[in-house]
């Protein structure tokens, strides 16, 4: 079976063959395509004589005799320039260091250079003194800035600082007395929930302007909060930021606004947020099958109204 299948597998028609053999001359073709485009193009042909001429004009041009601040040689073996110094002298002679005793907190800047020191650094210690700044002990000379480790060296053993002498202070009998400080109290604000507008909810903590909004809103669709836990079923309001605000949240008043479910109608019943479309349209088939409510715990007999919804709307209920 495996040498039959080989067999098929293997097996071209003559139009097969026929394609195979032209590919294979094409792929031929191209590989050699190369190396006989070679002989249809001539390399380009370039003229030296322009560069061989500027060579030449080069190796004839002389130096400027009269320019002593340096001079090139040309060898023309290993095409190397040669620097010859300037026979300028360009360090001034350095003044004679003297060395003696001496206190840096008074000398001056003639005494730094006379004992080495380069009269940029000298400029800098006088610039740290009038400033205010104090050496203290012979070692301090070494934070100056420029002084280099072998001068610092040199001259710590001929530091003689002046002992400092201790200033007498006088008490101010016009000075005004000293005050404490006292740490402002943080004083908590109590937001009334029935009454606050936004700005009072967005003074707590977590409360953005959002939420506040939201707040609001929802008190306005209830008619006013009867309880405080109330504000908690605001949409999107975190249980974690409730209890933050929670003991911050005061009811000055109770009173809420309320249905009557005698004469309220469907519109009017289902825009209140516990009761909804399906227990106002309960509400409203059965007072029209048996007459208007005689007690508002009449409504626990319509099946929609579990004892929780009634517990939450029957603040806002009536039936006068």
């Amino acid at each position: 079976m495996l040498k039959q299948f080989v067999k098929d597998y293997f097996n071209f028609t003559r139009k097969e063959r026929l394609g195979i053999i032209f590919l294979l001359s094409l792929i031929i073709f191209f590989l050699f395509l190369p190396f006989f485009f070679q002989n249809f193009i001539s390399a380009p042909k370039y003229d030296h004589s322009q560069f061989e001429k500027e060579i030449t004009a080069l190796n004839k041009k002389q130096p400027d005799s009269n320019n002593k601040s340096f001079v090139r040689d040309f060898d023309e073996n290993n095409y190397q320039n040669y620097y010859q110094p300037s026979e300028k002298n360009y360090f001034t002679k350095q003044p004679k260091v003297e060395l003696f005793y001496f206190d840096p907190n008074t000398l001056s800047e003639e005494g730094w250079i006379k004992l080495g020191i380069r009269e940029k650094t000298a400029k800098t210690i006088q610039n740290y003194l009038s400033k205010g700044g104090k050496f203290y002990k012979a070692e301090d000379i070494g934070k100056i800035w420029g002084l280099r480790e072998d001068e610092i060296k040199r001259l710590i053993p001929f530091v003689r600082i002046a002992q400092n002498q201790k200033t007498n202070y006088t008490a101010d009998i016009n000075a005004k007395p000293y005050k404490n400080y006292e740490k402002p109290k943080n004083t908590i604000t109590y937001v009334d929930i029935n009454t606050a507008d936004t700005s009072a909810f967005i003074a707590l903590p977590g409360i953005g302007g959002k939420l506040a909004n939201r707040i609001i809103a929802f008190r306005d669709k209830l008619g006013g909060f009867y309880k405080i836990d109330q504000v908690a079923e605001t949409f999107a309001l975190p249980d974690s930021t409730f209890r933050k605000i929670k003991d911050r949240l005061i009811i000055g008043n109770t009173t809420v606004k309320k249905l009557n479910i005698n004469n309220a109608g469907i519109d009017e019943l289902k825009a209140h947020p516990y009761i909804r479309y399906n227990i106002a349209n309960a509400i409203i088939q059965y007072r029209t099958q048996h007459g208007q409510f005689s007690a508002l715990s009449d409504l626990k007999k319509i099946m929609l109204i579990t004892e929780e919804i009634y517990n939450k709307s029957a603040p806002y209920l009536t039936i006068q």
